[in-house]
């Protein structure tokens, strides 16, 4: 899992009709001082994450899989909503 910082969403008036119901929403990757460590990217929200908030997600085949047991196209899924992260001085 990774951490990263929602955003934006994506709106779709059109789409596969397996998706129907799912939010997407553009995160962008962070480390874990809060710091961008990679390029935004989309994900689907499974656990209902907002603007500026920080989550958890994951990535390949791992991202479809709080969708079973419907097939969804899914490379990046939230699956959490971080409260705290809590890292030691270096």
């Amino acid at each position: 899992m990774n951490l990263a910082v929602v955003r934006g969403c994506v709106v779709c008036t059109r789409k596969n009709p397996d998706m129907e119901g799912i939010k997407l929403l553009v995160i962008e990757p962070v480390d874990e001082r809060g710091r961008p460590a990679a390029p935004r990217l989309v994900a689907t929200d499974a656990v209902g994450a907002g603007a500026g908030e920080t989550v958890l997600y994951c990535t390949g085949r791992e991202a479809a899989i709080p969708y079973l047991p419907r097939s969804v196209a899914s490379d990046a899924c939230i699956v959490g909503i971080v409260d705290t992260v809590y890292v030691e001085a270096e």
